[in-house]
């Protein structure tokens, strides 16, 4: 088994900003909440994380 992807946030977030952390697994996408990561992650397949970034960002 792979250890887990590290944690990224975005490079336009603070400290002061509540947004989200991703990590890029072999199998999934894991979607966290960077000011309470202990309440869990949203695991999507690879292919609805990039439907939702291509729709959120005008690219669909």
């Amino acid at each position: 088994m792979n250890p887990p992807a590290p944690w990224r946030k975005s490079s336009h977030s603070s400290k002061e900003v509540e947004c989200v952390e991703v990590a890029l697994d072999k199998d999934c996408v894991r979607v966290r909440d960077s000011k309470n990561p202990g309440i869990g992650t949203l695991n999507l397949p690879h292919n609805t994380w990039s439907a939702f970034l291509s729709q959120v960002s005008g690219r669909e």
